[in-house]
């Protein structure tokens, strides 16, 4: 009898393959996004070093009053404005933009609308 896998399971394996051709380096690093059903967290890594060179969450406190009234696809588009100019501040003009195994669309898809208004390139 076959088991029939979650979704996050497939989302993981998904992810597990697009990773083995795409990484961060210290000229372009990695913009990835993990989505949760509550929250958003995006992060500007550099796989070659092991490090995180910015992140952005939607459980930061100090954002909390700004996301307090906007709907989660508002709130992503915000997260990927804040982790654009960041990583702007940081040096880092271009990135490559891991999904995280997500499709391309609703959350995911401001987030990376967000980062681009801020000056983010890829």
């Amino acid at each position: 009898m076959f088991k029939k896998r979650d979704r996050n399971e497939i989302r993981v394996i998904r992810h597990a393959r697009v990773r083995k051709k795409i990484s961060g380096t210290p000229e372009m690093p990695r913009l990835s996004v993990y989505r949760s059903l509550k929250h958003i967290q995006v992060q500007v890594i550099d796989d070659v070093a092991g490090k995180t060179l910015c992140a952005a969450s939607t459980m930061e406190k100090a954002l909390q009053e700004q996301l307090n009234e906007l709907t989660k696809k508002d709130a992503a588009k915000l997260i990927g404005k804040i982790v654009g100019e960041r990583a702007l501040e940081a040096g880092i003009k271009t990135v490559v933009f891991d999904r995280g195994g997500y499709v391309y669309t609703g959350r995911v898809a401001e987030v990376a609308a967000g980062a681009r208004e801020a000056g983010l390139d890829f």
